[in-house]
């Protein structure tokens, strides 16, 4: 049937099973936000309109997160495309799928410079798992069909597709091709083999999985490292959770991986690396098995390679080859999606248990919280999980406030913990929790944020005010860039160089103009009773808590020193 291709790109997106769109129009793009109007879509894609391009790209993400699903996000040409790279990168480092569709200057006006000109599909070469420039309109469908197969397959990323806009104009033939007929369709299937990225992940070797059992056999003190390829790979948590408690040896997680393993497991050790818990880290040091499933081993987990588990045989499992030995040097790794490999050694593993190894690593004892008439951190996240019963997910920006989060809020599934863990994206929580929110109604989805982060991308409180999108946000206001002034205090001799944030805005007042509640909190009952409130209503709430200047994360270890190291106890 003959169609417009701004209506074929909608019945593509139907076709992928899309549901909501986060987006920002302009001028190249009119076209297809008119087949909002113009064809009805309004009322099959939900489409929120955001404040900014860069809030957009951080909610598409955010959804594609929370719900496993891949994340869809519009923007213009020119500066509107460049808004999106922040986004674009984020969800590039941390595995996250979403497909970007940008609408460039038309083709006789590209190369000249032209208003609103920009080579998007070069700027973003390097953080996105493919992307296209699409110059025909017969090439459409294939092109977004392909880039959606990409997104999703393999290691989860990034694709955007740049359109230009005079194929925004032309008519088309289009075939509908349900989901599942894509693998099979003659000239699909054949773009999808020629793609530079293997959509078909192999089947991990049964000879590497029979020797990480033999090595198994042969520990005295093994360890596992959990990373966030235990969540990005469907179905992989139920299998992790039965490797390591057939195996009953120590839990220890990155940032990415919060989650995989229950925070209030027995086996639990917490958090690894630069602000590890003591119990992970002198496990890491003094294991002579690890085994890293679905993590990076990048420069803060992995401090000092030179060091990092140097009594320990180390093996990796990652389903991207790119990723074995590229930071630390490993003795066996598995290539292959992480929910294959645990499924295979599964099938290999018997129980095991190590009391004397457990009760030395758990011997490692944390700083005694504080307890006093000040609102300190640790209770803001205990209070959160207590009135949430542990339920809610918890996006956040980055700083002191992102550790205590992975810290103090104890995770239990996948998806719960949505935090820029690899390119540490200032202004990526808000957005996230409104994407967050909107794929799952029904979960409570609180954002901690502090004061430096939330001034970044405040103005996305216009978007969840406009949709009722009920994110619950939650300031720790130090007024300072809090995990900077930290290392000024221990590292720069305590030269606060342009950290102090003595300004406004009052956030209180802030989130009245935008028509959204908000109040402050300065004890612990404070915030207790002004939380409930807020999830009692359905709506949104902005909560500011006044925490101290000086509020530390402990524990803390300098980069590039051994993982043992701890500057700050």
């Amino acid at each position: 049937m003959k169609m417009k291709s701004p209506q074929v790109l909608m019945e593509c997106l139907l076709e992928q099973g899309v549901d909501t769109v986060f987006g920002y129009p302009g001028g190249t793009i009119l076209n297809i936000y008119d087949e909002f109007e113009s064809h009805g879509y309004k009322n099959k894609i939900r489409h929120i309109l955001t404040a900014h391009e860069q809030g957009a790209s951080h909610a598409a993400d955010g959804y594609a997160r929370a719900t496993g699903k891949v994340g869809v996000c519009f923007a213009t040409s020119g500066p509107g495309a460049t808004n999106l790279t922040t986004g674009i990168a984020t969800a590039h480092m941390d595995s996250s799928p979403v497909v970007f569709i940008t609408v460039n200057v038309g083709e006789s006006l590209i190369g000249k410079d032209s208003f609103q000109e920009v080579d998007i599909t070069g700027i973003t070469m390097p953080i996105t798992k493919c992307n296209y420039l699409v110059r025909r309109a017969e090439d459409l469908a294939d092109v977004i069909r392909e880039a959606f197969a990409i997104a999703r397959s393999g290691r989860p990323g990034p694709v955007l597709i740049d359109i230009l806009k005079n194929v925004t104009y032309d008519e088309v033939d289009y075939e509908p091709l349900p989901l599942e007929q894509h693998a099979s369709h003659g000239r699909l299937a054949a773009m999808l083999r020629r793609a530079s990225h293997d959509l078909k992940t192999p089947e991990p070797d049964h000879g590497d999985i029979q020797k990480l059992l033999d090595m198994i056999a042969e520990a005295k003190r093994p360890l596992v490292l959990v990373g966030g390829g235990v969540i990005r790979s469907k179905g992989a948590v139920p299998e992790f959770r039965k490797f390591f408690e057939t195996l009953n040896a120590p839990v220890t997680s990155t940032i990415m991986g919060g989650g995989a393993c229950p925070g209030d497991h027995p086996l639990f050790t917490g958090m690894v690396g630069m602000h590890g818990s003591h119990a992970s880290n002198f496990a890491v040091d003094q294991c002579d098995l690890l085994i890293g499933i679905g993590c990076r081993f990048s420069d803060r987990v992995a401090l000092d390679p030179a060091t990092f588990a140097r009594n320990a045989k180390l093996v990796h499992i990652d389903i991207d080859r790119a990723e074995i030995d590229k930071n630390v040097k490993t003795d066996h790794h598995i290539i292959g999606d992480a929910r294959r490999v645990l499924e295979l050694l599964n099938e290999g593993l018997t129980p095991h248990d190590y009391p004397e190894w457990k009760e030395w690593v758990f011997s490692h004892k944390e700083v005694p919280l504080k307890k006093d008439d000040t609102l300190h951190p640790h209770e803001v996240l205990e209070t959160i999980q207590a009135l949430t019963d542990g339920q809610a997910i918890v996006t956040t920006d980055v700083g002191q406030h992102q550790m205590w989060s992975a810290q103090y809020y104890h995770f239990s599934r996948p998806g719960q913990l949505i935090t820029s863990g690899g390119f540490g994206t200032m202004g990526f929580g808000l957005g996230a929790a409104m994407g967050a929110k909107l794929g799952n109604p029904d979960v409570p989805v609180v954002l901690c944020t502090g004061d430096g982060c939330f001034r970044m991308n405040c103005h996305e409180l216009a978007t969840v005010e406009h949709y009722q999108v009920p994110v619950i946000t939650v300031i720790f206001n130090n007024r300072t860039l809090g995990m900077v002034r930290q290392w000024q205090h221990l590292i720069y001799g305590e030269r606060y160089s342009q950290t102090d944030l003595d300004r406004g805005p009052d956030f209180v007042k802030l989130a009245e103009a935008y028509g959204i509640d908000g109040a402050r909190a300065a004890t612990q009952p404070e915030f207790e009773a002004v939380l409930k409130q807020a999830l009692d209503s359905g709506k949104p709430w902005v909560i500011e808590c006044a925490i101290d200047k000086d509020a530390m994360v402990h524990p803390m270890v300098p980069g590039s020193t051994p993982i043992t190291d701890f500057l700050l106890d």
